[in-house]
């Protein structure tokens, strides 16, 4: 395994991490009883072939339902200092609320304490303000920090690119858990931030939210060739000595392996990304056009300032994903969880265009009236039953 340094923390953090959202029994909390002797035991197969490999960071979250109960069945048989384990507890208003979720975590995974304590989902000013406002959540991890119950704090976010860097700039964070990968690069000024502050820099779910791409598109595979799609996001991702490590959200023992593939290429990435990415523009453009391709985000609206929230960035965003590289299912399962998310996904879909008018929001735009028309096909082509959170389900 490959480890780089995880920022100030000074932990030598794998570059792969084991996310512990995908093998768990279910999303909400149940007793240990209840929970399946096969399911515990691929828990325990994972963990296990998890550490083998020297990917010995953990990582987990209080909203993942039975993973954190689940893991306390298994972490505490390896030593302690051979694990860098984090987990993740949701920003309230209460900040002793938030302690009392911390130590139900805690309590879940049998420790003393843990590696990383993660505020998650600062995504929007309401979360942030019950982060660092006095006797808020921030203090309170503060505190556990003093105790000995949490070495490093950081904060995880599925936010717009202002609200993370405006908690970067707080300096009060040693890592962030974001989003960011070679279909969505929006974040990369919110890394070079961390960067500056030293931080650590871990990427949430590059696989899966990065293009669903344990079941790629024939069209993608052929694009980025001799790679598979997932090996070849990994390596555009760690070519980048400003990421840290990546997460993988193993359901089983043997969904390291494709992972693994990526190390023997990390130090050919120079000779080996290019041409990929050369096609992988080429075809963008080819069916796109050229000029849509470089300049389709000019001044677009946020979706708070667009009549009915919708969220015309990310609705462009997933049509040119699915007409330039056939990713329609990920495109589809994006589109129809707007409306559901949340301060996790925000906005919503473009179902209500007649009774909008949404001119005024795309006049400063230089496709206004193809953004129209856009939209409706967004609407047409990946519209469909509305998608939940995983975590609602």
């Amino acid at each position: 395994m490959l480890y780089r340094r995880f920022g100030r923390t000074e932990l030598q953090m794998p570059v792969f991490s084991c996310g512990g959202m995908r093998y768990q029994f279910k999303w909400q909390d149940v007793p240990n009883s209840e929970i399946p002797l096969d399911n515990q035991a691929n828990l325990e197969a994972t963990i296990r072939r998890s550490v083998e490999l020297g990917i010995n960071h953990i990582e987990t979250a209080r909203g993942y339902g039975t993973s954190e109960l689940q893991l306390g069945q298994i972490l505490p048989q390896f030593r302690r200092e051979q694990l860098i384990v984090q987990t993740k507890v949701g920003p309230v208003a209460d900040g002793q609320k938030f302690r009392q979720t911390f130590e139900q975590s805690l309590q879940n995974l049998q420790l003393d304490y843990v590696d990383l304590l993660g505020i998650h989902g600062i995504n929007h000013g309401e979360s942030l303000d019950f982060s660092m406002r006095p006797g808020g959540c921030l203090e309170v991890a503060q505190q556990l920090q003093k105790e000995g119950k949490v070495r490093f704090i950081g904060f995880s976010t599925h936010g717009s690119k202002d609200i993370i860097i405006q908690a970067i700039n707080t300096n009060q964070f040693d890592y962030v858990n974001l989003h960011w990968y070679y279909i969505n690069q929006w974040n990369w000024e919110a890394i070079t931030a961390a960067n500056r502050h030293d931080m650590g820099v871990f990427i949430i779910s590059p696989s899966d939210k990065g293009g669903m791409l344990y079941k790629p598109p024939q069209k993608l595979v052929n694009l980025c060739a001799p790679l598979s799609p997932m090996v070849f996001n990994n390596l555009f991702c760690l070519s980048h000595g400003q990421v840290h490590t990546l997460s993988v959200g193993a359901a089983r023992p043997t969904d390291f392996d494709e992972h693994l593939k990526t190390l023997e290429y990390l130090d050919r990435a120079e000779e080996i990304l290019p041409p990929i990415l050369r096609r992988l523009e080429q075809e963008a453009i080819a069916t796109l056009g050229e000029d849509w391709v470089k300049t389709w985000e000019t001044n677009l609206p946020s979706f708070e300032k667009t009549p009915g929230e919708v969220n015309i960035p990310v609705i462009l965003w997933l049509l040119n994903l699915a007409i330039a590289y056939d990713l329609v299912d990920y495109a589809k399962m994006r589109y129809n969880l707007l409306g559901n998310g949340s301060h996790w996904f925000p906005g919503n879909k473009a179902d209500r265009l007649e009774e909008l008018n949404l001119r005024k929001s795309l006049a400063h735009s230089p496709h206004a009236d193809k953004i129209l028309h856009k939209l409706a096909q967004a609407d047409e082509m990946l519209g469909g039953a509305e998608v939940k959170r995983l975590s609602k389900t």
